[in-house]
């Protein structure tokens, strides 16, 4: 629970999770690849890779997976998660004031809940891109502000008297951040950027270009009367990034390879080059079974045989029953926070869980002594979709769709069972070992 929530508080942009998960599995033994360079691997090793500053892949490498491999009876065991998360993002050329007031131009990143970010206490974090001696490579920083910069006001009742039973926001209109009083009329013009070079400590013609992002600074927390609950930011999805670095980290291996795949992107459709719904990780595999081979595995074996004799997991937060809505859930398969993770399964093929995978993730928690539950949506409620079909889609292997339950998803502030996930974890850590 304790790497959860330093993930939590630490993983303010996706490129804050993959350095914060970096250092982690280093400390637990694992080496950074070039992804830009061939591999040169071994048996019993474990690695990990990030081909670009928001996406991470980590893998180890069972001391028996090549004399299996050989065999043709070796396995890929997979489970994928996704570092990105509902927010708003910081338009190039930001700076406007209204009236006296100092804003931030920002768009939506992401199916978010908008009116849970009002009245809250934002910073902002992300990648800054600075000029640079070879054009082609731009220097690029890590920013976080670590203290609230903006904050979106609600509009009085007395002025509204409608906006209590309001649903839909005008996003360029009322959900603009403040970023302060305007003071003189010097600061109007480009305080945002005057505001990063002085804590980047370079010169503010050398920012280029950045991608940053708002983030809820509110501190997770346990609630309920036996504190029972996590109310948090980015619940949905860094929790599931949290639990494959754990479970990869501590994966005893022998005839398995086995990988933790965090890819961004997924909450605005996955189609990027840092996206599941790219040639990413077929071009991976690839990699992998080339640096095997140069370090000694030689022979005929194909990795994708593997990857096709093996698992994979897509892991994504959960709809649990809201007790004050619970007709929204479905009648005969409802989903309740505190009673383990949840397999998912659609008619509509919008997760990948189909009977037989279910069969196996319930053995495995029977024998792992792992509580799971089972998610259908309600008719007619269709749900979102995540990474399993898109990934199955150019790698047809059997897998299913598990994820932590959870309330209020997609809120600036998200509510889950702590016990769920350490559940979380046993489960991921069960799906890698050894069969």
């Amino acid at each position: 629970m304790t790497h959860l929530l330093d993930l939590l508080e630490n993983g303010t942009s996706p490129y804050h999770a993959v350095e914060w998960e970096s250092c982690f599995l280093e400390q637990g033994g694992f080496r950074e690849l070039d992804f830009k360079k061939p591999f040169v691997l071994e048996a019993g090793g474990r690695y990990y890779v990030k081909p670009y500053p928001s996406a991470l892949f980590a893998f180890a490498v069972g001391s028996e997976f090549i004399s299996a491999c050989e065999r043709g009876d070796s396995k890929v065991k997979a489970a994928m998660a996704h570092t990105d998360f509902p927010c708003f993002k910081i338009k190039s050329n930001p700076e406007y004031t209204t009236k006296s007031y100092m804003q931030v131009n920002v768009e939506p990143y992401g199916g978010m809940l908008k009116n849970t970010w009002f009245d809250r206490p934002l910073g902002a974090a992300g990648k800054v891109v600075l000029v640079s001696e070879d054009i082609y490579s731009p220097k690029t920083m890590l920013f976080d502000s670590k203290e609230p910069l903006f904050i979106i006001p609600s509009l009085a009742p007395h002025m509204d008297r409608e906006a209590d039973r309001k649903k839909e926001y005008d996003m360029q209109r009322e959900l603009q951040p403040i970023a302060g009083m305007l003071r003189e009329p010097c600061e109007k013009e480009e305080f945002l950027m005057r505001y990063l070079a002085q804590k980047l400590k370079v010169k503010k013609e050398d920012i280029l270009a950045f991608d940053l992002y708002l983030y809820n600074m509110d501190k997770p927390e346990a609630v309920g009367l036996n504190r029972e609950f996590l109310s948090a930011a980015r619940i949905d999805n860094l929790a599931s990034v949290a639990a494959l670095s754990e479970a990869v980290k501590t994966a005893d291996l022998r005839e398995s390879l086995v990988m933790a795949a965090s890819f961004d992107n997924e909450e605005i459709g996955s189609r990027s080059k840092q996206g599941a719904d790219s040639m990413l990780l077929p071009l991976l595999l690839d990699k992998i079974e080339e640096g095997l081979k140069a370090g000694g595995a030689v022979g005929t074996w194909n990795i994708r045989d593997a990857f096709l004799r093996g698992f994979l997991l897509s892991v994504d937060g959960a709809h649990a029953l809201h007790p004050n809505y619970a007709a929204k859930s479905d009648p005969t398969n409802e989903v309740f926070l505190g009673k383990g993770p949840v397999i998912k399964t659609s008619a509509s093929q919008r997760y990948l869980s189909d009977s037989e995978s279910t069969a196996i993730l319930k053995q495995l928690c029977r024998k792992k002594d792992i509580s799971c539950q089972i998610q259908v949506n309600r008719s007619g409620m269709p749900g979102g979709q995540t990474l399993g079909p898109i990934a199955a889609s150019y790698l047809p292997m059997q897998g299913a769709d598990v994820g932590l339950p959870m309330l209020a998803m997609h809120s600036a502030r998200e509510l889950a069972a702590c016990g769920d996930y350490e559940e979380l974890v046993k489960f991921v850590a069960g799906l890698f070992e050894e069969l």
